[in-house]
């Protein structure tokens, strides 16, 4: 028999919550380690600081303020930007004329990977994923073990993220998922990924065989992060079916693929390659046959601006730490930490900018004419390749592992390096240390594109 009040519950006036105060603090500081930079997680928190202290009318007023300030602000340009570009390169085109609107991808039915290491196991899993039943296949026994245990634990991880199951990606079936020394078991294949290290020898030696066992119609991959594609086509009879397919580490995680073509790619094998992308969940970016392509390239430039920072006086935890607060997800020393010193080493050494067939007398700081340092050089040399070795540039808990401190031991030899070359110390500013970074990588996108390797901008953003 009692009147009722107003229910709405936007005219009644905001209760007062204790410790309010001390507990938005502690979200701000959690808000913003996690935003790294972007505005809009920050602005969310802001617009529920809102509601917490001001009457409704008011809070919605301020979340529309708000928003108005993240609609018209460079991030969301930058964003849509990107969320188009993504779109735009599945229409992909080369300069012979070949393009996405007239060529046709072949089916892709089933497929091998070659090489069980860190990038072939995740192309295993992504495969798996994917439903493509694979044949998985090593050079001996013990390598085939050890790839074997590495995938399934790999499944295993990515089968409890899924709603089904273990049971949706049936990877303990043998006609999914088969491992093998055989590469017999490889003759009816559709498509063949190569993973193994980058060693030109051994690629060719392994793509000749691929040529004679292969059904005719097999397209041939590589992932290859920066080797010739040509050079490795001329191994076979069929340099037409031949193709990159540069993965990311780690190879199930990263969207990214990137799609080289070489002299003699037929339109078809682009075709199946972006085919296979779209199927991986991956977004795959056609470019031309260049060293290092186009990822590797730009990357190239950036890290050796970092190297040189060191030498001039900063340190990897400084550097890391400028890119990281500008929006990067890694800074340039823990990403090279984590993709492992060794395999940029083994391609200097290939290309003999260091290593035993670098000519005696050759100045300690030039190639070709060009600044260059040995630094990431001589940390090799000391057994220092990163997170698999537990030290690199970072000093880590254990080999394998992912916590990276600075190192103490890295200092001092920093300091006896300068010495040793008379580079005068000096500090250097967070500005100088983004502009020479980002710069580098700028410009060589440019230099990609007047060079026609890339077809339009958003293919290297």
């Amino acid at each position: 028999g009692q009147p009722l009040g107003p229910r709405r519950l936007s005219l009644k006036a905001v209760p007062k919550v204790p410790n309010m105060e001390a507990f938005l603090q502690e979200a701000a500081v959690k808000v913003k380690k996690q935003a790294r930079g972007c505005l809009a997680p920050e602005l969310c928190f802001q617009a529920v600081r809102a509601a917490t202290e001001t009457p409704f009318a008011e809070g919605v007023r301020r979340e529309r303020e708000l928003f108005q300030v993240l609609l018209s602000s460079g991030q969301a340009r930058a964003l849509q930007y990107a969320f188009f570009a993504e779109r735009a390169v599945h229409r992909w085109a080369t300069p012979t004329g070949a393009s996405w609107s007239s060529a046709a991808p072949q089916p892709v039915r089933s497929a091998a990977v070659i090489g069980l290491g860190t990038m072939g196991r995740g192309i295993v899993t992504s495969l798996v994923k994917a439903n493509i039943p694979v044949v998985a296949l090593e050079q001996d026994l013990e390598y085939l073990n050890k790839g074997r245990k590495a995938v399934m634990l790999l499944l295993e991880r990515e089968a409890m993220k899924m709603e089904g199951g273990a049971k949706s990606l049936d990877f303990h079936n043998p006609a999914r998922l088969q491992f093998t020394v055989d590469f017999d078991l490889l003759r009816d294949v559709d498509l063949v990924i190569e993973a193994v290290f980058e060693n030109m020898a051994l690629k060719k030696e392994i793509f000749h065989k691929l040529s004679k066992i292969c059904n005719p119609g097999a397209l041939l991959c590589t992932n290859t992060s920066a080797l010739n594609i040509d050079e490795i086509a001329s191994a076979t009879s069929r340099p037409q079916q031949v193709i990159g397919t540069h993965f990311f580490s780690p190879a199930h995680v990263m969207r990214l693929l990137e799609i080289i073509y070489g002299r003699h790619t037929s339109p078809t094998a682009i075709a199946t390659a972006m085919q296979l992308a779209k199927a991986l969940k991956k977004v795959g970016v056609v470019v031309g046959n260049c060293f290092g392509f186009v990822g590797n390239r730009m990357m190239f430039p950036y890290v050796e601006q970092a190297v040189f920072l060191l030498e001039e006086g900063s340190r990897p935890e400084a550097v890391d730490q400028v890119l990281e607060d500008f929006g990067f997800k890694i800074g340039p020393f823990r990403m090279s930490d984590l993709a492992g010193l060794d395999v940029g080493w083994r391609s200097r050494q290939g290309q003999g900018l260091t290593g035993p067939s670098l000519p005696a007398g050759t100045a300690a700081r030039q190639r070709q004419g060009q600044r260059y340092s040995p630094l990431p050089d001589l940390l090799c040399e000391h057994g220092r390749f990163g997170q698999k070795s537990a030290r690199g540039w970072y000093r880590y808990e254990s080999a394998g592992g992912r916590a990276a401190t600075p190192d103490p031991w890295l200092h001092s030899f920093l300091a006896r390096y300068r010495d040793t070359h008379g580079i005068k110390t000096r500090c250097i500013d967070r500005e100088e240390i983004l502009e020479r970074c980002l710069f580098a990588l700028i410009n060589e996108g440019f230099a990609i594109l007047a060079e026609g390797i890339a077809s339009g901008p958003e293919h290297l953003d």
